[in-house]
Formats: C-alpha cells, sequence, structure tokens
C-alpha cells in the first residue's frame, strides 16, 4: 500500500459511526454535577464521540457479519450525505444549549454567569483527541490482523483469530497500564513533590510562635512541605481566638510531619506521636486525628472552625502520606496511602488508650476526600471495641470508601442515596447543606459518626456502574444543589462525572468545596462543645461567611 492510500485509509470514516459519535458527542454536551471549562468539555466531547464512533463501527461489523441487506451504492452515497448533514445539525444544537445548561447550574450554586462555551475551541480539541484515540483503536487492528495472519499458517483461522484478540489485548493493556499509566503517574508524582517542597514568598516563618513552631519541635519548618507550612502557621492563634470571645484563650496545638520529615510511614507516625507528647497534645482537651488529603492538604474550614468551637483547647495531629492529589489517586489507586493511616492510628491510640480515663482528651477522627476513605480504613472495628474513642467526621468520602458504601446501599427505606439515614441514627448521621446531623434521630450512643456530603460532589458519587446503568442519586427527589436538567446515558455519564471529579469547579458549599459553616455544624453536632447557644454560633458563621443560593 503506498503513501497516499494509507493516508486516504487514515482520513477515511464510517459515516455510521460518525452518526453515533456525533450522539455520544451531543449526551457529553448535557450538564452534569458541576459547571466545566472548555477545555475540559473538549476532552469529555472527544473521548464520547470516540467511543460512539467505536460503538457505531463495531455495530455496523455486526450487522455486515450477520449478511444483513445493505444499501445500494447510490443509495448509500445519498444516506451518508444526509446522516453527515443530521450529524453536523446535532452537534451544532447542543453546542448552542450547552451553554445554557452550565449556566443553569451556575445559577443553582450562587455563580455569576459564565460566557458561552466556546466551540472553537472545544472543536478542536476534541478532534485532536478523537485522532489519538482512533489511531490507537487502528493501531490494534494492524496488529491483530498482522498476528492472525501469521498464525493461520500454523493453526484453524478461528483458532489463530482468538489467540491474537487476547495477545493484541494483553500487548495494549501492558502499554496503557504499565508504561503510560505509570510515566504519567511517576510525572504527576514528581510535579507535585516539587510543589510540596516550594516554599512560598507570601508564607514566611510565623511571627507568631505556636506550640510546634518553637526551637525544641522536632520537626524542622523546611521539612513540613508546602501543605504542612500551611497548615502549622494557620488558623486562628490565642490572639485572634480572645479577639472572638472576649477573654483568654488557648494557642491550638496543630502537629504537622511531613514526608521528608522521617524515611518510612512507621518513623513519621512515631515522630508525630512524640511531637504531639512534646508539645502538651494530650493535656488539651480534644485531640484530633486528621488524614490528609493525597497531596497532604487539611481544609482549613474545617480546622479553624473546629478550634473556635473549643476555645483553643484542641489539638490536631496530621501525617503526609503523598503528594498525588486525589481524584488522581482514586482512579489508579485505591488504598493509596491506607498504611500510614493504619500506622499513625496505632501510634496515637495506642498512648492515648494507656492515659486514664478521666484525664485523657476525647478522640476524635478526620478526613476529608482521599482522608476519609484512609481514615475509614486506619482502624479496625475489633480492635477499638473496647475502649472505643469518641467519633469520626468524614467529608466528602470518596465513591471507594467501604464504610460509606455500606451504609449508603444499607440505608432506610424512603431516604434518597445522597442523604441517607442509617437505621436510628444512634452511630451514623449524614448532613449536607440543609439538613443536620441531628434532624429527626433518636438520641447520640457513645460511639458516633458524622457523614459531611453534598449531592453535587463528584468524588464521593461517581461510579464506574454508571456506564451500564442509572445512579441511585439521580432518582427523584434529586439533592436540593442537583439540577433538573441532568439526565443519564449510557457510558457518557460516566466520562462526565470523571470529568467533574478532575476538573469541575464550585464555589464553597457545592461540589467537593465544604463550606466551613456546614463544618461547624458537623463538628457541632459530633463533638457537643460545651458553653455555645445559637446567637454565638450564628455569630461564629458569620466569620466563617460565604455564598451559596439553594
Amino acid at each position: 500500500m503506498t503513501l497516499t492510500e494509507r493516508l486516504r485509509s487514515l482520513a477515511t470514516l464510517s459515516i455510521v459511526g460518525a452518526m453515533v459519535g456525533t450522539l455520544f458527542l451531543a449526551a457529553s454536551l448535557s450538564p452534569s454535577l458541576l459547571p466545566r471549562p472548555t477545555s475540559g468539555q473538549g476532552l469529555l466531547s472527544g473521548f464520547a464521540f470516540a467511543i460512539g464512533y467505536g460503538v457505531g463501527t463495531a455495530l455496523l461489523a455486526v450487522w455486515k457479519m450477520l449478511h444483513l441487506p445493505l444499501a445500494g451504492p447510490r443509495l448509500a452515497r445519498a444516506l451518508t450525505m444526509l446522516g453527515g448533514a443530521l450529524s453536523v445539525v446535532v452537534a451544532v444544537a447542543f453546542l448552542w444549549q450547552a451553554s445554557t445548561w452550565q449556566n443553569a447550574i451556575h445559577e443553582i450554586m450562587g455563580m455569576e454567569q459564565s460566557a458561552a462555551l466556546r466551540p472553537a475551541i472545544i472543536g478542536p480539541i476534541a478532534g485532536l483527541v478523537f485522532i489519538v484515540l482512533l489511531m490507537l483503536a487502528r493501531g490494534f487492528r494492524h496488529m491483530f490482523r498482522f498476528l492472525a495472519r501469521h498464525l493461520a499458517v500454523y493453526v484453524p483461522r478461528r483458532v489463530s483469530h482468538l489467540v491474537s484478540l487476547v495477545l493484541s489485548v494483553i500487548v495494549f493493556w501492558a502499554w496503557i497500564n504499565g508504561i503510560l499509566f505509570s510515566f504519567l503517574l511517576n510525572t504527576a508524582d514528581r510535579s507535585f513533590q516539587q510543589l510540596d517542597a516550594l516554599i512560598e514568598d507570601d508564607l514566611p516563618f510565623p511571627s507568631r510562635m505556636k506550640p510546634t513552631l518553637t526551637a525544641e519541635s522536632l520537626i524542622s519548618w523546611d521539612n513540613l512541605g508546602r501543605q504542612g507550612r500551611r497548615f502549622v502557621a494557620g488558623g486562628p492563634d490565642s490572639l485572634d481566638l480572645e479577639a472572638f470571645f472576649g477573654h483568654p484563650a488557648q494557642d491550638p496545638v496543630r502537629v504537622y510531619v511531613g514526608l521528608n520529615s522521617a524515611d518510612t510511614p512507621d518513623a513519621r507516625a512515631h515522630l508525630a506521636l512524640e511531637e504531639l507528647k512534646r508539645a502538651g497534645g494530650f493535656d488539651r482537651s480534644v485531640l484530633v486525628l486528621a488524614t490528609p488529603t493525597g497531596t497532604g492538604y487539611i481544609d482549613p474550614a474545617g480546622q479553624d472552625s473546629l478550634e473556635y468551637l473549643f476555645r483553643g483547647d484542641v489539638a490536631t495531629v496530621a501525617v503526609q502520606y503523598s503528594y498525588l492529589n486525589s481524584p488522581l489517586a482514586l482512579l489508579t489507586q485505591a488504598t493509596y496511602g491506607a498504611e500510614a493511616a493504619r500506622a499513625v492510628f496505632r501510634e496515637i491510640y495506642d498512648h492515648w488508650r494507656t492515659l486514664p480515663k478521666d484525664k485523657r482528651p476525647r478522640l476524635f477522627l478526620t478526613g476529608l476526600s482521599l482522608g476519609a476513605l484512609n481514615s475509614d480504613l486506619s482502624f479496625d472495628l475489633f480492635d477499638i471495641i473496647d475502649d472505643p474513642f469518641q467519633g469520626v467526621l468524614w467529608v466528602g468520602p470518596p465513591f471507594r470508601t467501604q464504610s460509606w458504601l455500606r451504609m449508603t446501599l444499607d440505608r432506610d427505606p424512603g431516604s434518597p442515596a445522597w442523604l441517607p439515614k442509617f437505621r436510628d441514627g444512634k452511630v451514623v448521621r449524614f448532613m449536607n447543606q440543609t439538613r443536620g446531623a441531628e434532624d429527626g434521630y433518636q438520641p447520640w450512643g457513645d460511639f458516633r459518626i458524622v457523614i459531611l456530603q453534598y449531592a453535587s460532589d463528584p468524588v464521593t458519587f461517581f461510579q464506574f456502574s454508571s456506564v451500564w446503568r442509572t445512579p441511585e442519586w439521580m432518582m427523584e427527589p434529586r439533592g436540593p444543589d442537583v439540577t433538573a436538567d441532568l439526565r443519564w446515558f449510557p457510558i457518557v455519564t460516566m466520562l462526565q462525572l470523571a470529568v467533574d471529579m478532575v476538573m469541575g469547579a464550585a464555589p464553597r458549599g457545592f461540589g467537593h468545596e465544604y463550606a466551613a459553616a456546614d463544618y461547624i455544624d458537623a463538628w457541632f453536632a459530633l463533638a457537643e462543645p460545651e458553653g455555645w447557644t445559637e446567637a454565638e454560633l450564628e455569630k461564629l458563621r458569620r466569620l466563617f461567611t460565604y455564598s451559596k443560593k439553594i
């Protein structure tokens, strides 16, 4: 085959594949949970069109294999022209409507109306993605045919086709998973590592000394990492708390161990324990073991509000286990950081339980996103049942979180998947922006779990099974922050949720951005700090003002 013939072959597309691909592309432009940037929409549409094209060509191949009737040359040309024209009309119509759908989500979330999605950008990005995927698919086909042709000399034709298909799948999967994904993950990990080591110009060593920033500290400022420095240096100190409450208050204790602070998870966990003891963390009335997100991030909205609620009489310890961001880790490594979370819990809990029960602090666990998943994996119920700690606050738990999955699946009949009721609420309570953890439940038991989640959070509600079935959280009634225009489409909905998880953006109080006011209600329901009136709580909420519209 000459070069010209090869290029002509590459440029030849199946009209059936293109028409089905256009339907997939149109579905990809429909709304999902979060607003999408134009670049994200281009990537999504390109993947959707490529998958639809593959489905269409596969259906045509099956049609031909069954020897069903085909159109004659003249009719085929007419159908091709008609199909091409219809595809263009459908694509243009949905591109026109896409901006309206996106702005409807903006309105729900109290965001400014965005500029229209730009087809001039979406089109080229989608086209490039489609070409790359098409080349990969044709490379796979070429390999299959090459192997089948050579194997047919030695074995029957059907056997050669079967063996060639298996070998081609193995080779491509090994390349994609073993080489491409590994390269991308290693590149991302190195990038996040360099970012973590960056000492920001606008975050110098704090001028107000804190318990874990003294000369006696076991952990150096440089080894804390970017997120650790933000955590330790941030938040209210005794002067901030005194200004709010009008009377003297303590400095909260914040202990953070970065990845560079020690060589192994066990060593970092032990260092965290020793620093917590040195800083007097076990002398506070409340001790919180916070599991960070994949990058080592601790949400200041949750941490700062906790320290105000307890007037500074709280110690928090966190240990970094990764540089990789949570969505990337969730889509590739389900238990990323579980070993480190178990090591930290074991160190802190084993020491805590040796203290006199009437003198030791109340112990709580917390985690946001991947931190919630690893917090769930950090302890075993059978290890703590004889001496349980006080409770857990999980925020935006990812779809892979096993305890969350079980509670959602076993929820009380009639309660929605996006805000379940689990049994009588003595142990587990769910809450969101509109319903607190104290609404309509029986009194608390001794051990408590509060789960704060928004119905518009794709990290929580992403499902691989949405490829072939409608997720339960899409059933009526829907969450207050989910658009009524959202529809389920096979395959495409899963792609939309994946893009939402990685590239979607939302203001505080929606999606995966949890608002301090909701943290306040969650912590208050879980830990019941003393001495607060409703007027004071409202004053605290105003301190952490954010804009939301439901």
